[in-house]
């Protein structure tokens, strides 16, 4: 129960503060929105015949509006804030309010981007619009997650910036092929059946990421 009371008020405060500053909703979306049209006049039109190129640029968007709002999570954090969070909440309690807060985040900004996005380029719309967005919100939720542990792990050390890329490589590339694999499903029309697999990998990934930050991040914390 105490958790539970100090998750959400460390999400609360996290809304407050970005609703006060509104750096990161305000920079990733400019950055979407931005490059979405230079892809529009790049490509002009993505049509049925395009829909892979269709389907690989959006995930290539996501990928790094992602790096951009939840990747700094814990790095963009002074010394004062870190000590107020240790002083105020358990290391549970921060790790998961910053895991929550940036799910909700992110899919806020995909769910703007992939509509910005289909009325971009509007040749072109994923036979499956429904299992596209659940793509869309698995992917979400997969970024965020692992973005935030590699996050928490980097701000501990010197050069975060680098030991982020380093750390975060290795395990978003397979989330990313999962990920891929379902939105193609939606993009090619095929039944919900064929999706089940890369959606139960994508949850199990997910759950380890999260248990696995639990187990780690105490231990981070202290320092």
């Amino acid at each position: 129960m105490q958790l539970a009371k100090e998750v959400k008020y460390l999400i609360h405060k996290e809304v407050l503060l970005e609703w006060r500053s509104k750096y990161t909703i305000n920079g990733v979306l400019l950055y979407v929105v931005s490059t979405i049209f230079t892809c529009y006049l790049s490509f002009v039109s993505l049509n049925e015949k395009e829909k892979l190129i269709w389907n690989a640029l959006f995930w290539i968007i996501m990928l790094f509006a992602s790096i951009n709002g939840v990747s700094k999570s814990f790095l963009q954090e002074t010394k004062g804030q870190q000590l107020y969070s240790y002083i105020l909440s358990s290391p549970a309690a921060v790790l998961i309010s910053k895991t929550v807060y940036n799910t909700l985040l992110m899919l806020v900004l995909t769910t703007v981007a992939l509509g910005f996005y289909i009325m971009v380029f509007s040749d072109y719309t994923p036979p499956d619009l429904l299992l596209y967005y659940v793509a869309v919100v698995m992917g979400s939720i997969s970024f965020s997650t692992v973005f935030t542990m590699v996050s928490a792990i980097a701000s501990k050390a010197g050069n975060g910036g680098m030991l982020m890329a380093i750390l975060s490589f290795p395990i978003i590339i397979p989330v990313l092929i999962l990920l891929i694999k379902l939105a193609k499903n939606a993009v090619d029309g095929l039944p919900w059946e064929n999706s089940y697999d890369e959606i139960g990998m994508l949850l199990v990934v997910n759950v380890l990421t999260v248990a696995t930050s639990l187990l780690l991040f105490p231990y981070l914390w202290r320092d």
